[in-house]
């Protein structure tokens, strides 16, 4: 099974809008690593847009 192309790109430019890493740090992180980092991200924003 491989992971999709456009799915990779969204993980990546959503970690580097974030946190603001090269896309070398980000291409260097494991599949799980970067998925549970963008979830994560996700989670924060969300917590964030409610508290205003």
């Amino acid at each position: 099974m491989t992971y999709a192309t456009d799915r990779v790109h969204e993980e990546i430019a959503y970690i580097a809008y974030h946190f603001h890493w090269s896309l070398e740090d980000i291409l260097d992180l494991e599949h799980r690593d970067r998925r549970r980092y963008a979830e994560q991200i996700a989670t924060l924003v969300t917590r964030a847009s409610a508290d205003r």
